[in-house]
């Protein structure tokens, strides 16, 4: 990775059968772990991560199928299932000797820390999502013109082969656009960022995809089994959105707290991009959120 956290180590590690992950560490103390959104590596929690590391472990890998970590090939829907990506995170923290950890993620690391959340209960200490519904409730509350906001999902949750295609023919216009677009500060992401991410994003495109298609699959599968089993979230959660008011139609704090009994929901007065647009409150909010 040509670039990456300032005063952090890096790390190639095994989490499965032919899978390697690259992660950032720096600081030390109680751990944290920190998973990117989309378009993004792990360069988006930067600043975050310098904060938190003053008396954190601080673990920032790039996901399963992004940036530096490996991309294996779709063989199936559980490829990039965020049941197989959470498992690969427990995997990762427990290689560099943590057994129990926070977990903080945005966007897809949110849906990745949430089945984490559920699946390994005992491991996931403290629990943070940036500016995500869970699967589950995403494909609920989309409908109508307003899915329109989401015609990504829609794309990538096609069988493999025209949205890689379409992708592939160029990627900087279609991953460009999500940085454009869903950021209100564009000096957020200066251009040396925004070039990581786009080559990044240019490289793992299949992977990408998949990811992305995993979430039609079996992500949706297992968040129904968890809601009619009655699972929720043992640990305590935080949640920060972006002010999206009315205007999808839904009410997120009271979907999420079908999930969660320990919540504390708000909202950040900022894009999409949170923990590069006001780095502070998120910072801010993971802290309070560890001390619970």
């Amino acid at each position: 990775m040509a670039q990456t956290i300032p005063g952090f180590a890096h790390h190639r590690v095994t989490v499965a059968d032919g899978v390697e992950l690259w992660a950032a560490v720096g600081g030390s103390g109680p751990p944290v772990v920190l998973l990117h959104g989309f378009p993004q590596t792990h360069l988006m929690w930067r600043h975050v991560a310098e904060d938190l590391s003053a008396d954190h472990t601080v673990i920032c890998p790039d996901l399963r199928g992004y940036g530096d970590s490996d991309k294996p090939r779709e063989e199936g829907p559980d490829t990039y299932s965020k049941r197989t990506m959470a498992a690969d995170v427990v995997a990762l923290a427990g290689a560099l000797g943590h057994q129990r950890f926070a977990l903080a993620g945005h966007d897809r690391g949110a849906l990745v820390a949430f089945r984490a959340g559920l699946d390994h209960p005992g491991t996931v200490t403290h629990l943070a999502c940036l500016d995500v519904l869970p699967t589950l409730d995403m494909w609920e509350a989309l409908h109508g013109t307003t899915a329109a906001v989401g015609f990504h999902l829609y794309l990538m949750a096609q069988p493999p082969g025209l949205p890689e295609r379409m992708i592939e023919a160029d990627p900087d216009a279609f991953f460009g656009h999500f940085l454009d677009t869903w950021t209100h500060s564009p000096d957020a992401v200066p251009a040396d960022v925004r070039a990581v991410y786009l080559e990044a994003c240019r490289n793992a495109v299949p992977s990408i995809v998949a990811d992305y298609r995993a979430s039609a699959g079996p992500d949706v599968a297992h968040d129904q089994a968890d809601r009619a089993a009655g699972n929720r979230l043992s640990m305590p959660v935080t949640v920060l959105q972006q002010d999206w008011g009315a205007a999808l139609g839904y009410e997120a704090a009271a979907l999420w707290g079908a999930w969660a009994a320990d919540l504390r929901h708000s909202t950040v007065s900022c894009g999409h991009f949170m923990a590069e647009e006001a780095p502070a409150d998120v910072a801010t909010a993971l802290r309070e959120l560890m001390a619970r």
